[in-house]
């Protein structure tokens, strides 16, 4: 366990500076330190970044030279987040979404479970698109074959708080999906290392104003991909899997 707890937001941002303001509005009565990746966006979000960055004395702001997509975005936030000091950061997506009003509470269970992944478990309500619904229980089943367990209660939300120094040693050891597929593929793969994910209910809603980044073909052939890989990379840990809940009652570390 850490000697301390240090948390700090972090937000991948492409082309969303239109709702950044409002975002970092509601993050302002939690007093966190902010990290912004702005992920190669226009000119435009580029300006608005900048503005804000000037404007908020508890934002950072790093800029990559092109669109990396968002795992390759949130993997270059936990090594700032690490060089600062940071023990967690709370992803939070630009787009306004996620019910920042609960950050408290992921926070609280990050401090009791410093080891482990913190994830929202979506709430959803009228305004998700059937497809996306659809999509997100496919993947529900994938990880709970790769994982052999139904511990993990929702692998795509993106509001999460990581513990950063496990995240960032198991990205020196394997590599991640770079784009929409590094959200599940990380929480299986921390699953896999031994650290494991717990889940505060959350309200999430689409914005109508809202910008998505989602290719329906290219991002659902990286998840498939991933799944693939995650499939096989399954088999050789079938023991360590199915003897992990014996492991835990005993008290043991429970990695592979």
């Amino acid at each position: 366990m850490p000697l301390t707890f240090t948390p700090c937001v972090l937000i991948p941002c492409y082309n969303h500076g239109a709702m950044m303001a409002r975002v970092l509005a509601r993050l302002q009565p939690f007093n966190l330190p902010c990290i912004v990746v702005d992920d190669g966006s226009d000119e435009t979000t580029r300006q608005r970044l900048a503005q804000l960055a000037a404007q908020e004395p508890n934002l950072t702001l790093i800029r990559l030279p092109e669109n990396a997509g968002k795992g390759a975005a949130v993997i270059r936030g936990l090594q700032a987040a690490s060089d600062a000091g940071f023990t967690h950061a709370v992803q939070v997506d630009a787009d306004g979404q996620h019910a920042i009003e609960d950050i408290p509470k992921l926070l609280k269970l990050a401090q009791e479970n410093p080891a482990a992944l913190i994830s929202g478990q979506p709430i959803y309500d009228d305004s998700i698109p059937r497809s996306r619904l659809y999509g997100r229980w496919i993947t529900h089943v994938w990880v709970w074959i790769e994982t052999l367990s139904f511990q993990l209660k929702d692998s795509m939300c993106g509001f999460r708080v990581y513990p950063v120094a496990p995240v960032l040693q198991l990205a020196q050891r394997v590599t991640l999906g770079k784009r929409m597929d590094f959200d599940t593929e990380v929480m299986v793969r921390l699953y896999w290392q031994g650290n494991t994910s717990y889940f505060v209910p959350t309200r999430v809603t689409y914005p109508l104003d809202g910008l998505s980044h989602f290719d329906a073909l290219k991002d659902n052939c990286r998840i498939s991909l991933m799944h693939t890989r995650l499939f096989f990379g399954m088999l050789p840990r079938i023991p360590s899997l199915l003897f992990r809940p014996l492991v835990a009652a005993l008290g043991a570390p429970a990695g592979s």
